[in-house]
């Protein structure tokens, strides 16, 4: 168990990498020169992508693995864990070696030397065999445990074909080649969700202490539709691109399904609010509320953007970048921090730790809110110049967005600080807390 304990070290450690990178991306859109500052823009970006994105996957399997160690007293396989845990020391490393010396790939999010994507297949691998070794000696399945193990698995799949650029037969093909690199994207994205959605599920029937929800015809039923889009929606990013026509009404289709998950959420909110008065206290439950409210929010823009006439508008823009951050910190790392939270933190809290939380929780909520908002600003004004018939030039546009932008970074800023005191009070609890194991 241990292990799984230095897995979500790991991950918090990435997460608070990637806010710092993020920070100081945000700081280069005061230059006119995307060289100055400390590191130049587009080794920023990638630091940031890299560090928050691996967070999130090494956070979802930390959680994963933390729940099978509850779960499974007699839990099989648990020291493969550890080659688990180095192969990713060792991938995230050549990673980070790779950007500080520049050696890109091209990729837009895995724009690294592909040598050390490796790894990280090997240790989806093991964990694979890791997870199946022990689900398998039960017979009925809660539909958390399908979506781990189709997380995972589809993981794998897709995590081939990100690779396949590599080959002259698909990096040749212009069209194929940006058909596949977006593809990946919003399919992994996709995979690792089954991971922490399974997990937040979990969750939620450890704290209500009612197990059967995880088996009830709506679970299962929910589980299925987000296989469903895992597989099939992801060709709305693709829109612009010459392909079949026919992906792109089928992704349209898959897409617009979501308004049933998002109806059902919208549905469930009024016993959602009776529920959180009961358990407000309790930081787990608190940060899976968040992550559900979240989810409603960032659905909604992300089903506007699955419609073609405005993704037309908005592709490109900062609107983008807003429901990446909505799915990255609102829905994602909400969930990592619950798991953290209930594995990690002691249950009992002193008055000032609790208030101090309390408030870096709120600020958090608030700030990443209001942060959203400005992206989506910005990408609405970024969408008119684009197609407008007027004369100004892009750095105009980009001097007409100054008092935005402060607006922005300032924003950005302590959004930092509050998720920083967050995680860096939860890796303080990692290590001064005994082990459950």
């Amino acid at each position: 168990m241990k292990t799984s304990y230095w897995l979500m070290r790991f991950a918090l450690a990435l997460l608070l990498l990637g806010m710092f990178f993020g920070h100081l991306a945000s700081e280069s859109y005061r230059f006119t020169d995307a060289t100055q500052g400390i590191l130049p823009f587009h080794v920023l970006r990638p630091l940031h992508v890299s560090s928050a994105y691996f967070g999130i996957i090494i956070g979802g399997l930390a959680c994963v693995s933390l729940a099978l160690f509850e779960i499974f007293p007699n839990l099989k396989l648990s020291k493969w864990l550890k080659i688990h845990l180095f192969l990713w020391f060792i991938s995230i490393s050549g990673i980070f070696y790779s950007y500080f010396t520049k050696d890109f790939s091209g990729r837009e999010y895995w724009e690294f030397n592909p040598i050390w994507a490796l790894p990280i297949f090997l240790s989806f691998v093991i964990f694979l065999f890791f997870i199946l070794k022990n689900l398998l000696t039960e017979k009925k399945w809660p539909s958390y445990y399908w979506m781990w193990f189709t997380g995972i698995l589809f993981f794998l799949f897709v995590f081939l074909e990100n690779y396949l650029w590599i080959f002259p037969y698909f990096k040749n093909d212009l069209i194929s080649d940006l058909t596949l690199q977006w593809k990946v994207n919003g399919s992994i994205v996709g995979a690792v969700n089954q991971l922490l959605y399974g997990f937040s599920l979990y969750m939620m029937t450890k704290i209500s202490g009612n197990s059967e929800m995880a088996h009830k015809k709506i679970a299962f039923a929910l589980y299925f539709l987000g296989l469903f889009n895992l597989m099939f929606n992801w060709g709305h990013h693709i829109y612009l691109v010459p392909t079949s026509r026919f992906i792109h009404h089928l992704s349209y289709i898959v897409s617009m399904t979501e308004w049933i998950i998002f109806i059902k959420i919208i549905l469930d909110w009024k016993k959602q609010l009776s529920e959180s008065k009961k358990y407000y206290y309790f930081f787990p439950y608190r940060f899976i509320m968040a992550s559900e409210y979240w989810v409603a929010i960032n659905l909604f823009l992300a089903l506007l953007l699955s419609i073609p006439a405005v993704n037309l508008f908005t592709h490109g823009t900062h609107i983008t970048v807003a429901h990446a951050m909505g799915t990255t910190i609102g829905i994602n790392m909400m969930i990592i921090l619950a798991g953290a939270f209930y594995y990690i933190a002691p249950p009992l809290l002193n008055k000032l730790t609790r208030i101090t939380l309390n408030t870096l929780f709120w600020l958090v909520q608030s700030l990443l809110f209001l942060f959203i908002f400005v992206l989506v600003i910005m990408g609405v004004k970024k969408s008119i110049w684009q197609f407008s018939d007027s004369s100004i030039t892009f750095s105009q546009h980009q001097n007409s967005l100054s008092f935005t932008l402060v607006v922005f970074i300032v924003l950005g800023t302590l959004l930092f600080f509050s998720l920083a005191g967050i995680l860096l009070f939860l890796m303080q609890q990692s290590f001064i807390q005994k082990s459950k194991s």
